[in-house]
């Protein structure tokens, strides 16, 4: 993976929040010009002990990469996609709004129970994240489009 072939890298998702509980996976989200030519970076993501698990070409291009040791989720996506830029501003408002921060882990706390898969945890909190995302983005003269 050349150096041009990284357009950005972002720490992003519950360890990138300080003073927020997370679970001990690290979220980063990888920018790559073109996420459909998984031959040009995943190879050498391989060799760095990560494996693609998951492919969502309807959703921004998704790739998802997993590494074991650490735990890590590296999420691929293609420049000025909208869902970088909402987990990057999801990820900046927590940092700076104690208040959300505080309600977002509440949420994710009650939403452990129920167990099953990530997704089924993912819906569980999926109403409190929308809230917080309406007030950010009111906040930053957008409407809601979460």
């Amino acid at each position: 993976m050349t150096q041009a072939m990284v357009l950005d890298i972002e720490h992003i998702g519950s360890t990138s929040v300080p003073g927020l509980a997370a679970k001990d996976v690290i979220d980063i989200a990888l920018t790559v010009a073109d996420p459909r030519e998984e031959t040009s970076y995943v190879p050498p993501l391989e060799g760095l002990g990560y494996h693609l698990t998951v492919r969502e070409p309807s959703f921004h291009g998704h790739r998802c990469l997993r590494l074991a040791v650490p735990r890590v989720n590296l999420h691929v996506f293609a420049p000025d996609c909208p869902e970088t830029i909402r987990l990057r501003m999801f990820r900046d408002w927590l940092r700076t709004h104690p208040d959300d921060r505080a309600v977002y882990e509440n949420a994710k706390r009650a939403a452990v129970p129920g167990g099953g898969h990530v997704m089924d945890y993912n819906a569980r909190k999926q109403h409190m994240i929308h809230e917080i995302y309406d007030r950010l983005f009111h906040a930053a003269g957008m409407k809601e489009t979460a």
